[in-house]
């Protein structure tokens, strides 16, 4: 039986939750009159969708990697029932929205070698670094030192992928296939939610074989409101407001949810800034980057979102009453999370997206590029997994073997 001890309440730091929900406020007042309401609107979300990362510690990185080491998978369920609720907001919208005047576009890119070798690569980076892009911004937001080093490198490991996606756009590809435009709504929705119900069916069968003693869990204490506040929040809870949250994006935006793109767009702005000519690589000078180049950080979609999950999680983590900075950190983990930043930023911008954009946002989508994604990334993340204990990181491999049923 698995046992459980109630975890104590944690009490709000004020001296964080405060200057948090001032930023929050004060951002959106400030983005409303510089850029546009719309914006302003963006920034706040980003801030929910923060504050849900946080709570639910709705970790991709930990959760695949946990799958891989351990044969656990209830973040893996929990990242299912995220796609699946958003998959039933998503599909009906970009088939049908027009109709009810909503005009809005899923994250379709093409399916071909940069997408396997970029989300390959993303994969191992995110077990180096010990998140995700998702999870960059909100453990650093949340007082993560370590993940500064990650977050400055994603954005160099952007700049350089940048420079080398036309190279790789030139590699074999199939282009877009999206499953909703082939199939239509309703096979293409059926087909997903089975795919969906029989990827969670998988890993508990896996996880009942490798793991036949259930092992004992700490139950959070305090009532549910307490909790809906200061957190911890279940894995359902992050996983059924990330699927909402994330179709409320794509109305909002006109878009789904993307992050790799900040990250490319701040790297590109302190690159200019340092000196470097931009306009001699061709990414660029395409349209949309650009236009985003020229103009205000505060003024593209995906940036100011990211700056709202920095802002969001640093709140629920005053609301947690658990932001404390760790000032003293190990070479090797700096090494790690500098590394693990590179390869993500590089690989992100190769395969089209991260795990938000391309994985979460992609498959919503019915986006086959996102299942590539999937497939490349849990790879990568086995290399990635197997590589931690060269930098002295725990979650790797076990050599002992598995405990067998009585």
């Amino acid at each position: 039986m698995t046992s459980s001890v109630p975890l104590p309440p944690q009490r709000p730091d004020w001296r964080v939750t405060v200057p948090a929900l001032l930023l929050l406020a004060g951002g959106a007042l400030y983005i409303a009159g510089s850029a546009s309401q719309k914006m302003a609107g963006l920034y706040l979300l980003g801030g929910a969708l923060g504050l849900v990362l946080y709570h639910a510690a709705f970790g991709f990185a930990s959760a695949w990697r946990v799958f891989l080491a351990e044969g656990r998978g209830e973040g893996l369920r929990a990242q299912m029932l995220m796609l699946g609720v958003a998959t039933l907001l998503f599909f009906p919208l970009i088939a049908e929205g027009a109709a009810i005047g909503v005009n809005v576009g899923g994250a379709v890119a093409p399916l071909g070698v940069s997408v396997l070798v970029g989300a390959a690569l993303f994969g191992v980076g995110m077990q180096l670094a010990g998140g995700c892009a998702s999870g960059t911004l909100y453990t650093v937001g949340g007082g993560s030192t370590a993940m500064v080093f990650t977050l400055i490198f994603f954005m160099v490991g952007s700049v350089i992928g940048a420079a080398h996606l036309p190279w790789w756009l030139d590699t074999p590809s199939l282009g877009s296939i999206s499953i909703l435009k082939t199939w239509g709504l309703w096979p293409a929705l059926a087909a997903q939610l089975a795919v969906f119900a029989a990827i969670a069916g998988a890993t508990l069968v896996i996880e009942r074989r490798r793991n036949p003693y259930p092992a004992a869990t700490a139950a959070p204490g305090g009532s549910p409101a307490r909790r809906l506040v200061s957190g911890p929040w279940p894995l359902v809870w992050g996983a059924v407001a990330l699927g909402v949250l994330n179709a409320v994006t794509l109305v909002s935006a006109g878009h789904p949810w993307t992050i790799s793109f900040g990250y490319t767009l701040w790297g590109g702005k302190l690159a200019a800034a340092a000196g470097v000519d931009l306009s001699a690589y061709a990414f660029w000078t395409w349209p949309f980057p650009s236009r985003a180049l020229a103009g205000s950080v505060f003024a593209d979609s995906t940036s100011v979102m990211n700056f709202g999950v920095l802002a969001g999680a640093f709140l629920a983590a005053g609301l947690a009453g658990r932001f404390n900075p760790a000032w003293r950190l190990p070479w090797r983990r700096v090494l790690a999370a500098a590394l693990g930043g590179l390869l993500m930023g590089y690989g992100a911008r190769l395969a089209f997206g991260c795990n938000v954009g391309a994985y979460f946002s992609g498959i919503a989508s019915g986006s086959l590029h996102g299942w590539l994604w999937f497939a490349a990334a849990l790879g990568g993340s086995y290399l990635g997994t197997s590589l931690r204990p060269l930098f002295g990181l725990s979650g790797g491999f076990s050599r002992r073997p598995t405990a067998q049923a009585a």
